[in-house]
């Protein structure tokens, strides 16, 4: 996860060059970590779900704590960093009431409240399930363990509060464009580090590669179509392509996304197929998950960027 978060931050500084000096603003940093980690939390929801075979379902609860407690610890630091860019003059000069208008009666302030709440939830739900079905109880007992979907729900509203009330939110069906983009992007990658993060087996990535492939080719489509529309309707013709930080950031995301279509059907057509097989050690699997997920999450960080370029 830490190499994923650098990952991400390198996307910012990618997007930096490509946008200046229209943006992006600093807190894409702190923006891409916490969506990098609600990703994570995510997928890890996801593979205790019925989409992935009952035989190969990792214990996740515990990871789902650490991803979680960590993702609303940074939602919280970009909180107090909007807060402070609300009313300037650094941390230190925020008030406690001026802090308590931001979080009542300011609409960024009032999401940032929705998604800490909606983090702590999912952490707290998580909590409770590895209390009741901890990773060393015998089978029988795993078969009480708690339904994931609380955890996916809470996570997917955090995800899409924040981006759900950009510039999109002024156009029809603007909104429901965001969400479906945001939540494509991180069960492509969000799945695939919760895999990297628990999968311990051979056998374990043998039955859930292949569900993951068949998700994420559905996710990289719908990527492709939603964020076509929103960088379309934002940037209203081909001239902001090139004339706008904005446009540059957008041709930067699509050169990415291309080399991540091709090398995913490289995996598909190597990596799958060996680990089907069963004639790729777990470890080595863990390794190529966690090297593509790097490369995802410099995507991530040039979204992150995108959303705070003029």
């Amino acid at each position: 996860m830490l190499a994923a978060g650098a990952a991400g931050i390198v996307g910012v500084g990618l997007a930096w060059l490509l946008a200046h000096p229209d943006g992006p603003d600093p807190s894409s940093v702190l923006r891409v970590v916490a969506d990098c980690l609600g990703a994570t939390m995510l997928g890890l929801a996801l593979l205790r779900t019925d989409l992935f075979p009952d035989r190969s379902k990792p214990s996740v609860w515990r990871t789902a704590v650490v991803v979680g407690g960590t993702w609303t610890a940074v939602e919280t630091a970009l909180l107090a960093t909007a807060a402070t860019e609300s009313f300037g003059g650094g941390i230190a000069r925020l008030s406690v009431s001026n802090f308590a208008t931001f979080l009542t009666d300011i609409t960024v302030g009032q999401l940032g409240v929705v998604t800490i709440l909606c983090t702590a939830a999912a952490v707290a739900y998580s909590l409770f399930a590895y209390r009741t079905a901890p990773p060393s109880a015998p089978m029988q007992r795993r078969r009480r363990d708690l339904s994931p979907v609380p955890v996916v729900v809470l996570t997917v509203v955090a995800l899409v509060a924040r981006p759900v009330t950009g510039h999109m939110s002024q156009q029809v069906l603007g909104a429901l464009f965001v969400s479906v983009h945001t939540v494509a992007a991180s069960v492509w990658i969000g799945v695939l580090a919760a895999m990297a993060l628990t999968l311990r087996a051979r056998g374990a990535w043998a039955a859930v590669l292949p569900v993951y492939s068949r998700l994420a080719w559905w996710s990289v489509w719908t990527l492709a179509v939603s964020g076509t529309v929103n960088a379309a309707v934002k940037l209203g013709g081909l001239p902001a392509l090139f004339d706008t930080g904005y446009g540059r950031i957008v041709l930067g995301k699509t050169v990415l996304l291309v080399v991540l279509v091709v090398l995913a059907r490289r995996l598909r057509a190597t990596w799958l197929v060996s680990v089907a097989a069963h004639r790729t050690k777990a470890d080595e699997s863990t390794v190529r998950a966690a090297l593509h997920v790097c490369v995802l999450a410099v995507a991530f960080g040039s979204a992150a960027a995108l959303a705070t370029t003029a």
